[in-house]
């Protein structure tokens, strides 16, 4: 997998040498490369913003040391990237769009800062935009980095155990059930018995319930997206019994 990055602040992404993206890039499962917009003004001082026609606050990055960035990345790629702008009118990245990301093959990510980029450069070289989130954020680096962690998740070998990110919280439209480690007990709290069993498939029903139920009082929303199976809805109502609490509507099956 071959991400690109076109920033103003290169040194952002050193990040990415760090954690499981850092194990990735050293087992060449994927390459970060950044091109900074910088190095491709003809102005003397490097400049690469400017005031916005028609007046308002604050400066527009320009035209043509973005073109030129985004020029010299795709002479690098293996494969012609998609080239995706981080901008907050961009579809809101989700966890059910990370394998078609991975599919792709090649990214190029476009990090603009500012009031934002002239509008010419994303008619001419954009093709996709995206967000992380409705809220504002000072660049698309963070966003960037963002999408490039959790593409990676999905790469065949990047994480440590080959079902983790299948295990991951969203990965299946609901939130991860609670997790614990030694010791069993803790200040008179202990571990729910099921997992100490040995019963595997107790076990995987507790957890399924256990999300079904998290993602019922924390996130709603994900289990309206989501249509259960007649097993999914019995776990779900066993677990609104067994809290005494009173159910929001009856799932669907």
């Amino acid at each position: 997998m071959w991400f690109g990055v076109v920033t103003l602040f290169p040194h952002m992404f050193d990040l990415l040498n760090e954690g499981i993206t850092g194990r990735a890039i050293k087992s060449n499962l994927m390459a970060v490369q950044t091109f900074n917009p910088r190095d491709f003004s003809k102005d003397k001082t490097k400049r690469v913003d400017d005031r916005p026609y028609g007046g308002g606050p604050g400066m527009v990055m320009s035209f043509e040391p973005l073109r030129d960035a985004i020029t010299a990345a795709k002479a690098t790629a293996v494969r012609k990237p998609t080239v995706v702008l981080l901008s907050p009118q961009g579809q809101k990245f989700r966890q059910s769009d990370v394998s078609s990301f991975l599919a792709k093959g090649s990214l190029l990510f476009v990090a603009g800062r500012y009031e934002g980029i002239d509008q010419r450069l994303i008619d001419a070289e954009i093709d996709e935009e995206w967000s992380i989130g409705d809220y504002v954020i000072s660049g698309g680096e963070l966003g960037a980095m963002v999408m490039i962690d959790a593409i990676t998740r999905l790469i065949p070998g990047a994480l440590g155990h080959e079902d983790s990110a299948a295990e991951d919280s969203l990965s299946a439209g609901l939130l991860k059930y609670p997790q614990y480690t030694r010791p069993d007990s803790i200040a008179n709290t202990a571990v729910p018995p099921v997992l100490l069993s040995g019963h595997h498939e107790d076990i995987a029903k507790w957890r399924l319930k256990q999300s079904l139920g998290r993602t019922w009082l924390r996130r709603p929303d994900l289990l309206g997206q989501k249509r259960l199976t007649p097993q999914e809805v019995t776990l779900l109502m066993e677990f609104i019994v067994e809290r005494k609490l009173a159910p929001k509507g009856s799932p669907k099956a």
